[in-house]
C-alpha cells in the first residue's frame, strides 16, 4: 500500500475515533455510577458526548424541550421534557424527542456545532426506529450491557427493535460473555468487554485514612455487605436466610430500589437497607464490609449479567461470595467463592469470615489492577475507528440522510407487522 494511502487511512481512523457521540440511554446519568458513566466519562476526554435519556412527562409542559446540563467536562446531559399527553404514546414521544433534538443541535448554544457527523451509541434499542439516520451519523455502536428483554416490564417491541439495531450497527460491544455468544449469532463484529474497574478509587477501602460513614461506623461486626441496584435480580429469600442463619452478623444493603416492593424485602434487626449512596462514597462503605456479597437470583434477568461490582470488591481487597451466575463462574473464580444453594452460600460466608485467605485476596487485587476502564476505552476507540472509517469516506447529503431515516422506519414497521401476524 502506498505511503500516502496509509497516511490518509490513519487520518480517517483518527478523525473517526475523535468524532462526537450521541448516546441513547435507558439509564439516568445521576443514578448508579456504572458502565455507561465509566466509559463515557473517559471517552469524553477525546470527543464531545451528548447523553440523551428517556423522556420525563410533565403536566405543565405544552411543547417538547430539553433540560441540558454538564455533569462533567465533555458530557452534556439531555433530559427530554414532554407534554403529559404523550405519556401513553411511546412512538409519538420518540418522534417528539427526535424532532426536538434536531432543532436543539442547531439552536442551543451548548450544542451548536459540537455534534456534527457523530457516532450514535445505543444502550437501549427502543429509540432505534426514529434515531437511526436522523443526525447524519457516520457510524452506529450498540453497547449491549444487559439482556434488557429479560428484565421485568420490558417493552414487547424491544426484541424487534434490537434486531433492527443489530442490522444497522457497525460494531457491537457486550458487557458479558454469554451476551457476546448471543449477539454474535446476529452480527459479525461483536466484541466482549466485561467489567472494568477504577482500581485506585476502590483501593481507598484499604487506606487507613478512609473514614467509615456514620451509618455503618457503629455497627457490630461481622458486616456482610452489598452495593448496587436493589431490583428483581437479587434473591431476597437467600438474604432472609443469611440474616436468620447469622444473627450475629449485620447485613448491609447499599443502593437504590427499582421494580421491587419494599414491603416484600426481608426486614430484621440485623438487616439494613441504606438506599443509594454516591459513587465517591462506596470505598468507605466497602471498608466496613467483612465479606462482600453478590446474592443474585438465578433467573432470566441474571442469565447474562457480568456484575461490575465484582472487580470493585476485588480492588478493595475483600473476600467475596456469590451465587452461581454464569459469567461470575467463568471470569472470577477462584477469587470469588461461588455457592450453588442457600446452604452453600451461608457456609461460604462462614468460611470467608473464619479463614483469612491472603493469596485469594492478593489474586483479586491483581486481577482488578489489570482490568482498567482506560484500557477498555482505548480498545473500543480502535474498534470503532476500524469499523466506521472504511464505510464513511464522505459526509452524507441531506437527501441520503432522509433516505436512511426512511429505510430505518420502514424496517421497524415491517418487523412489527410481521411480529403481529
Amino acid at each position: 500500500m502506498r505511503s500516502d494511502t496509509i497516511a490518509a487511512n490513519a487520518r480517517t481512523a483518527s478523525t473517526t475515533s475523535h468524532c462526537p457521540l450521541i448516546v441513547h440511554s435507558h439509564l439516568r446519568w445521576d443514578w448508579v455510577w456504572q458502565r455507561p458513566q465509566q466509559l463515557l466519562s473517559r471517552l469524553a476526554t477525546h470527543a464531545a458526548v451528548l447523553f440523551v435519556e428517556e423522556p420525563v412527562f410533565l403536566d405543565d409542559v405544552d411543547a417538547p424541550s430539553f433540560a441540558l446540563s454538564t455533569p462533567m467536562p465533555g458530557v452534556t446531559r439531555a433530559i427530554p421534557q414532554l407534554p403529559a399527553r404523550l405519556r401513553d404514546n411511546a412512538d409519538a414521544a420518540l418522534e417528539a424527542v427526535r424532532a426536538t433534538l434536531e432543532r436543539a443541535l442547531v439552536a442551543e448554544p451548548e450544542l451548536v456545532g459540537r455534534f456534527r457527523d457523530p457516532v450514535q451509541w445505543f444502550y437501549t434499542p427502543m429509540p432505534a426506529p426514529v434515531m437511526l439516520g436522523a443526525f447524519g451519523e457516520r457510524g452506529v455502536v450498540y453497547d449491549c450491557m444487559d439482556e434488557l428483554s429479560k428484565f421485568r416490564f420490558a417493552p414487547k417491541e424491544l426484541l424487534d427493535r434490537e434486531g433492527m439495531l443489530l442490522a444497522r450497527a457497525d460494531v457491537v460491544f457486550t458487557g458479558g460473555y454469554k451476551l457476546y455468544e448471543s449477539k454474535a449469532r446476529h452480527h459479525d463484529n461483536v466484541h466482549f468487554f466485561g467489567c472494568g474497574v477504577d482500581a485506585a478509587h476502590f483501593a481507598r477501602a484499604r487506606a487507613a485514612g478512609t473514614a467509615l460513614p456514620d451509618d455503618v461506623a457503629t455497627l457490630t461486626h461481622p458486616v456482610l455487605g452489598y452495593f448496587g441496584v436493589i431490583d428483581e435480580r437479587l434473591d431476597y429469600d437467600l438474604l432472609r436466610a443469611v440474616a436468620e442463619a447469622l444473627p450475629e452478623a449485620q447485613l448491609v444493603m447499599v443502593g437504590p430500589m427499582a421494580k421491587v416492593d419494599p414491603r416484600e424485602l426481608p426486614h430484621a434487626a440485623n438487616v439494613h437497607w441504606l438506599g443509594q449512596r454516591a459513587y465517591e462514597q462506596l470505598p468507605a462503605y466497602v471498608k466496613a464490609f467483612d465479606v462482600c456479597l453478590m446474592p443474585f437470583a438465578l433467573n432470566e434477568a441474571t442469565e447474562y449479567i457480568n456484575p461490575t461490582k465484582t472487580l470493585e470488591y476485588m480492588a478493595a481487597a475483600k473476600p467475596i461470595v456469590s451465587t452461581a451466575v454464569a459469567d461470575v463462574i467463568r471470569n472470577f473464580t477462584p477469587v470469588v467463592r461461588v455457592a450453588g444453594s442457600t446452604s452453600e452460600f451461608i457456609a461460604a460466608v462462614r468460611t470467608a469470615l473464619d479463614s483469612l485467605d491472603p493469596e485469594r485476596i492478593a489474586a483479586g487485587v491483581e486481577q482488578a489492577q489489570r482490568a482498567s476502564w482506560e484500557s477498555i476505552v482505548g480498545e473500543m476507540r480502535r474498534l470503532i475507528a476500524d469499523a466506521v472509517a472504511p464505510a464513511f469516506t464522505a459526509i452524507p447529503t441531506v437527501a441520503a440522510r432522509e433516505a436512511k431515516r426512511g429505510t430505518a422506519r420502514r424496517s421497524v414497521e415491517t418487523a412489527e407487522a410481521t411480529a403481529g401476524d
